[in-house]
């Protein structure tokens, strides 16, 4: 994991990933997860995304881990809350009511850290990384979530246009880094919009990932 350089994209405020609501294709696809109140929802790479308060304001338990702490201690100045702070190992896990967040690297955090979940929502995960820690990052969300059902959203246009990230993720390798667990179904495909749309052309797909 290049922790190196997200904390630079933070620290400069490069972080047009960043969105100023919460994402329309979650609150359109949210409900094929089919999860209930009180469900927990893991949501890897979160940054201080909005998306987090939708998710919250469904009455659901959030778990979330991020690299930078600014971004984490955002999330909960934001929702009002005054969190608890506990070091484990190389990871610092912040919580309050509803919603936990672990700041370090994904890799540290294990499924007894995790605890159990319902889903995943990947908006900005897998199409951060680079393509040789994408296989790594699969097996390991798969295992530490025992195939929890994903909510996915990847990109699909020419890599050589734009260096990334996000990453093109096209679907030949989402299948093979899930295929051989997850049944993988596309619910939407859009074409490529703001920053990264102005620099090429393709596709924002939505994926939903339910266990074989």
């Amino acid at each position: 994991m290049e922790k190196s350089f997200w904390q630079a994209r933070w620290q400069e405020g490069r972080i047009g990933f960043h969105e100023p609501a919460a994402n329309p294709l979650l609150i359109t696809h949210f409900k094929t997860l089919n999860l209930r109140p009180g469900d927990t929802v893991f949501v890897p790479l979160c940054g201080k995304s909005l998306d987090l308060d939708w998710l919250l304001s469904r009455d659901l338990h959030v778990i979330g881990i991020e690299f930078h702490q600014d971004a984490v201690d955002e999330v909960f100045d934001r929702l009002d809350l005054i969190p608890e702070r506990q070091k484990i190992g190389a990871l610092t896990r912040t919580s309050a009511n509803n919603i936990t967040l672990f700041c370090g690297d994904i890799f540290d955090l294990t499924a007894d850290l995790l605890g159990p979940v319902n889903a995943i929502y990947d908006r900005a995960a897998i199409v951060a990384l680079p393509p040789e820690t994408r296989p790594q990052y699969a097996a390991h969300i798969t295992e530490i979530t025992q195939s929890a059902p994903q909510l996915l959203i990847s990109f699909d246009y020419d890599q050589t246009l734009s260096d990334g990230p996000p990453f093109s993720v096209p679907q030949p390798e989402l299948l093979n880094h899930y295929a051989a667990t997850y049944t993988l179904a596309k619910l939407a495909q859009h074409t490529l919009g703001g920053p990264l749309g102005q620099r090429t052309q393709g596709l924002e797909e939505t994926w939903l990932l339910t266990r074989k």
